[in-house]
């Protein structure tokens, strides 16, 4: 590892060299985040045939398919604030690049499985690459653009998420129609180490910070403090919790639960509306809030409270309206729940200091992971199974972390203005 980098920082003062670099680390980022999210969720939109080869007429194979996303994300998650704290003292660029090369390598691995037990293994490499990628990407976003573009900004880094979930369907639908659910996973091998080694190469930008300064533990701790930061925190694992459900069960809902179509095409309908839907509200999101920052108190928690709020309703008719008006509301369900992705990630920036904002994220992914995603795939299936497979039952938890998320953003526009310049003169 490289010894740790010399924090002089700099005022933001945006240049065309410096644009220019801003842009191409953010395209940067944007692919890997592309590639992490399409490996993230081929495995969803193969759960059928995994539970017929590897689990067959296991009457826990719901919940043991939960698992797999647990196992990856309990890695990811653990990992997470230890790469954090890394990324606050070395070069986040070679941390980055070593972490999509491990988790491109373990991704083809899982292909390779043809076991529970090995697939499960599997998926804890995957998760242990990607700690080392997600809370240090944001962060270099950051250092590169000022705090009036960053909803925007953020929201296209972030559109990566509902666009590689919708490819990762996508794949797995096609690797299902062309020859087995585990060539879907060895496409991914390839593109993932080019990334990687990309990154290895790319130049570490200035901290925005404008005096010499390691963090203090007291700083460390000051985070459990910031009420905006913990209340982002709480209305994003709360997203987290509904998303990692949705994502992970709706396309064997669909298919099974509710007798549509067949597993590849729903995976491949599904993924449409998502990269649809997740692709334009998580930009309009961005925009919008960044539009409204100046006009309205807590804009970023405003718009993803009231974006939150209005899926509820949506979400509830693709439970109980017939198909194909279910489709519907899928997508006007996921149109609003995408939009707030920008504007909750923004403020996570914008109200803690550059000195500890690697940890800040890596923090936050502990908890949203922990308490979120990490759970709501076996919760969901253990409440179907314990009705005798009705998931109309196991989504009722999906509609709660909704209102969940919503009364917290809600609560944290109240103080986000003023952390947000507390944070700006700290750094």
């Amino acid at each position: 590892m490289d010894k740790p980098i010399d924090r002089v920082y700099s005022i933001h003062m945006p240049t065309i060299d410096t644009r220019r670099f801003a842009r191409i680390s953010l395209g940067l980022l944007l692919l890997i985040n592309l590639v992490n999210y399409i490996d993230r969720y081929i495995i969803a939109s193969v759960v059928v045939p995994i539970q017929k080869e590897l689990l067959p007429n296991d009457p826990s194979a719901d919940e043991k398919m939960g698992y797999l996303q647990t196992a990856f994300l309990i890695s990811y998650m653990v990992l997470s604030p230890v790469f954090g704290l890394m990324g606050d003292r070395y070069r986040r660029w070679v941390i980055i690049g070593i972490g999509v090369i491990l988790w491109s390598l373990a991704s083809g691995a899982t292909g390779l499985a043809h076991t529970y037990m090995l697939l499960l293994l599997t998926r804890i490499f995957v998760g242990v690459g990607e700690a080392a990628y997600a809370p240090l990407a944001p962060t270099i976003i950051s250092d590169l653009y000022p705090v009036e573009e960053r909803g925007k900004v953020m929201s296209y880094f972030y559109m990566a998420i509902p666009v590689g979930s919708a490819i990762g369907y996508a794949v797995g639908g096609l690797g299902q129609r062309i020859a087995t659910w585990h060539w879907a996973f060895f496409s991914m091998v390839i593109p993932g180490i080019i990334l990687g080694v990309w990154a290895l190469f790319m130049r570490e930008p200035s901290r925005v910070q404008q005096v010499r300064h390691k963090a203090t533990m007291q700083e460390y701790l000051s985070l459990l403090r910031n009420r905006s930061y913990v209340l982002n925190c709480v209305g994003m694992t709360a997203l987290t919790f509904a998303i990692g459900g949705i994502a992970f069960w709706m396309p064997k809902y669909i298919h099974d639960f509710r007798g549509v179509g067949t597993t590849d095409s729903v995976a491949l309908i599904f993924g449409g509306i998502t990269v649809v839907t997740g692709f334009s509200a998580t930009l309009i999101g961005g925009v919008v809030a960044d539009k409204l920052r100046t006009k309205i108190r807590g804009a970023y928690f405003a718009v993803s409270a009231v974006s939150l709020t209005l899926a509820f309703p949506f979400f509830l008719g693709v439970l109980y309206a017939p198909f194909p008006l279910a489709w519907v509301f899928i997508f006007l369900a996921e149109f609003l729940i995408f939009f707030n992705t920008g504007p909750s990630n923004a403020a996570l920036a914008n109200v803690t200091s550059p000195a500890v904002r690697a940890t800040a994220f890596a923090m936050n992914i502990f908890v949203i992971h922990l308490l979120g995603d990490a759970i709501s795939p076996p919760v969901i299936g253990k409440i179907t199974d314990s009705f005798n497979g009705n998931m109309n039952a196991g989504f009722v938890a999906v509609g709660a972390a909704m209102l969940l998320g919503a009364a917290a953003w809600l609560a944290g526009s109240f103080f986000l203005d003023k952390d947000t310049v507390e944070a700006s003169q700290a750094g």
